[in-house]
């Protein structure tokens, strides 16, 4: 088969990050690189060795291509999308998928209506730490699970370095533009979500529009429960969570950095995984790969739209819950 033609659109730093896996990958060619910043285009060009455009519509409709991946502020992937299905191209779609569940409907209505297929790019299960993890959870190392607890805190900044950033209406606030990522793990683990209680507060001048401090309690429908900690306003990081199970339990610390992982059944001795010694694809790579093959007939979309727009449901929910004092239901 003739390679897959590929267009980038969004040079930021995601987008050059998915650029560079993506040249890897011998069933792809990087036909052109796309963003409204000049600066941001050419530099992607440069890079990845692909043409630049800063005309959007103009590289989508006079550049042969069979897909795109779009990795632009989250509030331009709707109209992106629609646009590249209405070309009849592929979509790959970095997280959050929209920063709106309606956002995430009409993508879904366009690829479907067009005949294509569109994955969102929740790359965090498959970083060591969260593969491995998701790995003992499904091989029933720890049975049933009970409850999934993260935490997510940074902070010593003074506020996002991009203005979309700070905008609820153009990032999806905290919950999306971050914990888009905690949410899609804990749903992987524990299943749909049925229920969202949430209690926030916007402590510092960041230039935010919305809350610096989350802690977001959910319910699922297979009877576990959930505690989701985020914060841009610590003084020491920590990036950690604990997976409780009807027969065992998994506690993991810096799950990006030198960390690990101790888990034990009950009656058995903890035992300990280093994250830096667990040996797993390059995340972004592998994502790619798994679109591209399933595109090309070879494997099915592990990301489907509906667990990207599922994952922006329980943001917005628990936005709601913050403002409203109120316990969401999800259906």
């Amino acid at each position: 088969m003739e390679p897959t033609r590929v267009g980038l659109i969004g040079c930021g730093g995601m987008g050059r990050s998915l650029g560079r896996q993506l040249i890897t990958l011998d069933s792809t060619r990087l036909v052109g690189v796309a963003d409204v910043a000049s600066e941001a285009a050419d530099r992607a060009s440069e890079e990845l060795g692909a043409p630049a455009y800063t005309d959007v519509d103009a590289f989508l409709s006079g550049v042969k291509l069979d897909a795109v991946i779009i990795a632009t502020p989250g509030f331009q992937h709707r109209p992106l999308a629609e646009a590249a299905a209405a070309r009849g191209l592929q979509i790959f779609v970095e997280k959050p998928m929209a920063p709106t569940v309606a956002d995430c409907d009409a993508m879904s209505r366009a690829a479907e209506a067009a005949g294509v297929t569109l994955m969102v790019g929740q790359v965090l299960r498959y970083y060591p730490c969260w593969w491995q993890i998701l790995e003992l959870v499904r091989s029933g190392a720890i049975g049933d699970p009970w409850g999934v607890t993260i935490t997510r805190m940074g902070g010593g900044w003074d506020g996002w370095p991009h203005a979309w950033r700070n905008s609820l209406a153009m990032s999806g606030g905290l919950l999306m533009a971050v914990n888009a990522h905690e949410i899609d793990f804990m749903t992987q683990v524990a299943g749909e979500v049925t229920e969202v209680y949430a209690v926030a507060n916007h402590f510092n001048d960041d230039g935010c529009d919305y809350p610096s401090l989350y802690f977001v309690s959910l319910k699922f429908a297979s009877g576990a429960v959930g505690l989701l900690h985020s914060s841009t306003v610590a003084t020491v990081p920590d990036l950690s969570g604990k997976v409780q199970g009807s027969e065992g339990t998994i506690v993991y610390t810096d799950g990006f950095g030198a960390g690990e992982i101790r888990w034990a059944r009950r009656q058995d001795e903890v035992q300990t995984i280093r994250v830096a010694d667990i040996r797993v694809e390059n995340p972004l790579r592998k994502e790619l790969r798994l679109f591209f093959e399933a595109i090309r007939g070879t494997g099915s979309v592990p990301i489907p739209p509906d667990e990207g727009r599922r994952n922006v449901a329980v943001a917005e929910a628990a936005y709601e819950s913050a403002r409203t004092g109120q316990v969401i239901r999800l259906s």
